[in-house]
């Protein structure tokens, strides 16, 4: 660590993401429902990956991908609150209570049903991102990653949740 670094500890600095790949298929449009039967390939970045780094990923059932929303114009991302999905029957809510796409980063957590792998190929189900998106993480879905103890959400998010898959 350079001195720079050690005298300004609370300083953020920007971090820079290469995309390990893209999804291709699925959706062509944003909409916000119905992403369960929606199939897609996330498909790896040749140039730099081969087939091993997919080597025991077809042991698991499910993905978590993370992705960014480049459609979302930078002037529409929210930092503050909204009603979600513009809704006025739902409470103000701050964008980090939320899961919308137009957030600080633009960045999307996904959790989907892995169908195949083959070479740099990914196929899924249920993955909440549109044709073209960049991929910029994949990871193998683990129960012992999920959620330990009871999990508490609000009246309106389930509300908005039951059409989403």
């Amino acid at each position: 660590m350079d001195t720079s670094e050690r005298a300004e500890p609370d300083r953020i600095r920007p971090v820079e993401v290469l995309p390990v790949g893209r999804v291709t298929g699925g959706r062509t449009t944003v909409t916000d429902d119905d992403w369960g039967p929606v199939t897609a390939v996330i498909r790896l970045d040749g140039s730099r990956f081969g087939p091993e780094a997919l080597y025991g990923l077809a042991d698991f059932s499910h993905l978590e991908v993370v992705y960014h929303f480049d459609r979302v114009d930078e002037r529409k991302v929210e930092t503050g609150a909204r009603h979600p999905r513009g809704n006025p029957d739902w409470p103000l809510t701050g964008v980090f209570a939320q899961r919308a796409k137009n957030r600080p980063n633009r960045l999307g957590v996904s959790r989907c049903r892995l169908l195949s792998v083959d070479g740099l190929d990914i196929e899924v189900a249920g993955l909440d991102a549109v044709d073209g998106t960049p991929v910029l993480d994949i990871k193998p879905y683990m129960a012992e990653f999920g959620p330990r103890g009871e999990v508490v959400q609000p009246p309106w998010s389930v509300e908005l949740m039951r059409s989403y898959y």
